[in-house]
């Protein structure tokens, strides 16, 4: 069976699952573009408020398909850079995505799979699940953005420890540095996130954008400039009708129903 990303959803809540059983779900030039695609219908459609990123069978990602890479080295690196290129363009569709992204990790998150991980704005995972960025194993540097997250929200010295040894780092460990957000027992990974999912579905999709976008941007905006960001968003949102309806349900201790 090819590699493939399986779109279903759930609510408001579209699921896309990683699925690659023979080479544990590692990823692949068709999942990025299938991704991409996925995640550009979603942006338009009023019915998907979030999305959650998954494996199938228990496992997120091994990263990278290593007998591919390995067949890719008789080619010319043009080849290599071109299927780069499309995990790239799918990180950066999950980052500039205007609604929330949650990870569902169980099993490995490997390589690439780490980096897919670490591109979304949440991570739920079981506990027994495990973060590893194995590429110095093999004589290979990050891609996928792994260098980008990891110096943003583990300290440097961690950061290179993890890409320079390679060594695995569990779910529990990361939640205490607040990269894991969540944790839940095996196998409740998906269901954990799509609570998680059904609680944004309920808020005001202008209001997360916002903050998504201002988050995106605050690594490498000056406080003047982030101020003066935050102060355009905030005048936006208020003149929004969500914001009528967000001020008037909490005035009346009434449930908020946003458009």
């Amino acid at each position: 069976m090819s590699a493939q990303l399986l779109s279903t959803s759930e609510g408001a809540t579209l699921i896309l699952t990683l699925s690659n059983p023979e080479h544990r779900n590692a990823l692949g030039p068709e999942m990025y573009a299938a991704g991409v695609e996925a995640l550009s219908v979603a942006e338009s459609s009023t019915d998907i408020k979030s999305v959650v990123i998954t494996g199938q069978g228990g496992i997120f990602s091994a990263g990278g398909n290593l007998q591919r890479l390995n067949q890719n080295r008789q080619l010319p690196p043009e080849h290599q850079a071109q299927s780069i290129e499309g995990l790239h363009n799918l990180i950066e569709a999950i980052r500039t995505f205007p609604k929330p992204v949650i990870a569902a990790v169980e099993g490995p998150a490997a390589g690439a799979g780490f980096s897919l991980a670490l591109a979304c704005d949440l991570i739920v995972a079981a506990r027994n699940s495990i973060f590893v960025m194995a590429y110095s194993n093999i004589a290979l540097s990050p891609d996928g953005g792994g260098t980008w997250s990891l110096s943003r929200c583990v300290p440097r010295q961690l950061a290179t420890e993890l890409l320079m040894f390679g060594e695995r780092i569990g779910a529990e460990r990361l939640h205490q540095l607040g990269v894991v957000n969540l944790l839940c027992e095996p196998g409740q990974a998906l269901g954990t996130a799509l609570s998680r999912a059904s609680l944004l579905n309920n808020k005001a999709p202008n209001a997360l954008a916002s903050i998504k976008e201002l988050l995106n941007d605050a690594d490498a905006s000056s406080l003047n400039h982030q101020l003066a960001q935050e102060r355009d968003h905030f005048v936006k949102n208020l003149h929004h009708v969500n914001a009528g309806i967000g001020i008037s349900a909490f005035l009346n201790k009434e449930t908020p129903r946003y458009e």
